[in-house]
């Protein structure tokens, strides 16, 4: 396939508009509203070597229920979790309604053979993932080897079966905003469920400007064939005012249809305290300390 004639990003234009984005305000009920969809549309994440069945045990309770003591809280859309721990996010979720996601693909690298990613994307599904959050082979795509990239995100689509896609372009070591916009069409021509900005990992990871990007790439998609892709922001989200700042900017342009999490999410574990203390802040008129609340 030819990918070498995706669209030439006006970087000017694209920091202009995100600076307009950020002007928006968002105040009282409506706050509240958008504080919770925040919060419900949240991957919480771990991704360490130093993970154990304890580690994510807790962090699937905090999932399910975010904080003790402050009304309607809704649960968060997902853990995300190492093929290695699906089994039991799976087992301690339950009926919960919060998936469970699992990376693959040598993350965050994806520096491994095909069929090595293909055999732990396997692992992951057999084991109850409900979603693969992939790496594209950043080498191979900086070479212009687009054809290779599409080819492996189509081999673990199809390995996915019913599970969602969710493919990390890892937009920090793409170095501009053309190359993420040709990533992000390579990703969606490929099968991808969800374009995601980074592993969290590399910095930078998401920003605006590379978002808004990406949002236009699946707005291109949708109107010429009628079909929904999601989008996650991922890395560097961690404060209120940013998280509504995003959803200002992808209610803007891509509309109502996208405001829920199934078809955006945030992936920022960092993020859902903040979202907490100003959830609480609006129902009790007093901020919590940080300490009421687990850092997992």
């Amino acid at each position: 396939m030819n990918f070498k004639n995706s669209p030439v990003i006006d970087q000017v234009g694209i920091e202009e508009r995100v600076a307009r984005f950020n002007t928006r305000s968002i105040k009282k009920q409506s706050k509240v509203s958008a504080l919770k969809l925040a919060l419900n549309m949240i991957d919480l994440t771990t991704l360490e070597g130093k993970d154990t069945e304890g580690k994510v045990i807790q962090m699937c309770n905090k999932a399910m229920q975010p904080a003790d003591g402050i009304n309607d809280l809704p649960t968060v859309a997902a853990v995300c979790v190492y093929p290695t721990y699906v089994a039991i996010a799976k087992k301690t979720l339950g009926n919960s309604g919060v998936k469970v996601a699992s990376v693959s693909t040598a993350f965050p690298s994806g520096n491994s053979l095909r069929e090595i990613k293909i055999e732990d994307t396997k692992f992951a599904v057999e084991n109850g993932a409900d979603e693969i959050d992939m790496v594209i082979s950043r080498g191979e795509f900086l070479k212009g080897n687009y054809n290779f990239v599409y080819d492996e995100i189509a081999a673990i689509k199809e390995t996915c079966g019913t599970a969602r896609l969710k493919v990390i372009l890892e937009t920090g070591e793409l170095s501009t905003l053309d190359n993420v916009r040709k990533a992000s069409d390579i990703a969606i021509a490929a099968g991808a469920d969800f374009i995601k900005t980074s592993t969290g990992k590399i910095q930078p990871a998401a920003t605006m400007p590379v978002t808004l990007v990406m949002l236009e790439a699946i707005k291109d998609h949708y109107l010429k064939t009628n079909k929904m892709i999601g989008m996650k922001p991922a890395g560097g989200i961690s404060t209120a005012k940013a998280a509504l700042q995003y959803l200002v900017m992808l209610n803007e342009t891509l509309g109502q249809n996208w405001m829920s999490n199934e078809w955006f999410r945030f992936g920022a574990s960092s993020l859902a305290n903040d979202l907490i203390l100003q959830l609480a802040k609006e129902q009790k008129g007093v901020y919590y300390s940080k300490d009421y609340i687990s850092i997992d």
